[in-house]
């Protein structure tokens, strides 16, 4: 090989040699940053989560801001959200507040909800059940308390109680929902009722959630929560949990005249 084709060579392999340097510099550099991302995601949720305990440990609760349709209870415990006059379409609600699919839907489309009862479009009927866990054990009767505690609360507080035992919903497996919690709660929201924490404390309210479950389950054959009905017709999740989707089916009934 002549000196020229070897300086060539040589010139050759130290190019080829920068190039894969480079590279490796690059992918060292990418993984550094999609490292730190990961880093810093971690610390965001990671501080979330202590943050959301923590304010259900020792946070005030609050009560709603802005207007709503008017509030009253049913016989069977339920609420119902409407404009005087308004009777259909009927939006009914079939939720536990140990669920934490019921709490994205509540932050999803909670507010379309209420809204729409406010323009007068739809009557909403909120059937709050038992669902999760049936064994007596403080954890296991999470969605029970709170079930119990909503219907100690006076109607025209439900929604401000209801926001509020979603926002300190217990990560799954924690005991959560204490009868120190759901009466100070309450009392934040202002309810002034003097029977309101011994109806609390006492589980005054159980046989009414105990009938309300049995309707859910039995009468109306909801299997799983939330459970949104229109008109008596069971939504599809994705549709109810998409507030435009929603919308477009109360609107799609209103058009209807059911």
């Amino acid at each position: 090989m002549s000196k020229a084709a070897r300086e060539r060579s040589a010139r050759e392999r130290l190019a080829a040699e920068r190039k894969r340097q480079e590279s490796r510099s690059k992918q060292r550099r990418l993984l550094a940053i999609v490292l730190g991302s990961v880093v810093a995601v971690a610390v965001i949720v990671v501080g979330t989560v202590l943050i959301i305990d923590q304010q259900r440990k020792s946070g005030r609760a609050e009560a709603h801001k802005g207007a709503l349709a008017p509030l009253s209870r049913q016989a069977d415990g339920s609420i119902v959200m409407a404009k005087a006059g308004v009777t259909k379409p009927e939006l009914e609600i079939f939720e536990d507040f140990q669920c934490p699919i019921c709490k994205q839907f509540e932050e999803s489309t909670g507010k379309t909800v209420q809204q729409l009862a406010l323009e007068g479009k739809v009557k909403v009927v909120y059937r709050p059940f038992h669902l999760f866990g049936q064994q007596k054990d403080p954890i296991k009767t999470n969605s029970l308390r709170s079930a119990a505690a909503a219907l100690c609360v006076p109607a025209d507080k439900w929604v401000s109680y209801q926001e509020t035992l979603y926002r300190f919903q217990p990560a799954e497996g924690d005991e959560g929902f204490s009868p120190d919690d759901l009466v100070k709660w309450g009392k934040d929201v202002g309810v002034t009722d003097a029977n309101f924490e011994k109806c609390v404390r006492d589980e005054q309210k159980k046989p009414e959630v105990d009938a309300m479950t049995k309707y859910a389950l039995q009468t109306r054959g909801v299997d799983g929560t939330p459970t949104v009905f229109l008109n008596g017709q069971k939504l599809d999740t994705n549709q109810a949990m998409n507030p435009g989707g929603l919308r477009a089916a109360i609107d799609s009934a209103r058009a209807a005249g059911k």
